[in-house]
């Protein structure tokens, strides 16, 4: 996904059902936190979206202004198996974060099949808050 406005941003994260995530704005701290699934709804108030993560259990989404442009991507993590999500404490939630491997030939290891990171994506609230 690309956006090239900062209201492209937010009328795509206003339309997210069911998810959820938080979103950073560039002229406060994180306020806008939705720790159980729901509609997500967020004003601007002037500054505009730095980066935004969402996730329904499915799927992870993933926004980040870049420049002139926001560059969102989307990850299915309904197959993420537990002892490849992580917890830690953030935002004064605790924040579960999914880690995508695949395997690939490393040729370090004599062309055998290994499996190495290749993102960490956000996968929701956990616990409640601290």
């Amino acid at each position: 996904m690309r956006f090239g406005t900062n209201a492209e941003v937010i009328e795509y994260i206003n339309s997210l059902k069911d998810y959820q995530g938080y979103v950073q704005f560039s002229d406060r701290p994180i306020e806008d936190i939705y720790t159980t699934p729901s509609s997500i709804s967020v004003d601007a108030k002037g500054g505009f979206v730095y980066e935004a993560h969402f996730c329904n259990n499915v799927e992870s989404i993933t926004i980040k202004q870049i420049n002139d442009v926001w560059i969102g991507s989307n990850t299915n993590i309904k197959d993420i198996k537990d002892e490849d999500m992580t917890t830690y404490f953030a935002y004064e939630k605790n924040v579960k974060m999914a880690q995508i491997w695949q395997e690939e030939s490393d040729d370090m290891c004599e062309g055998m099949l290994v499996k190495k990171l290749k993102k960490v994506v956000f996968a929701g609230f956990v616990g409640g808050e601290k």
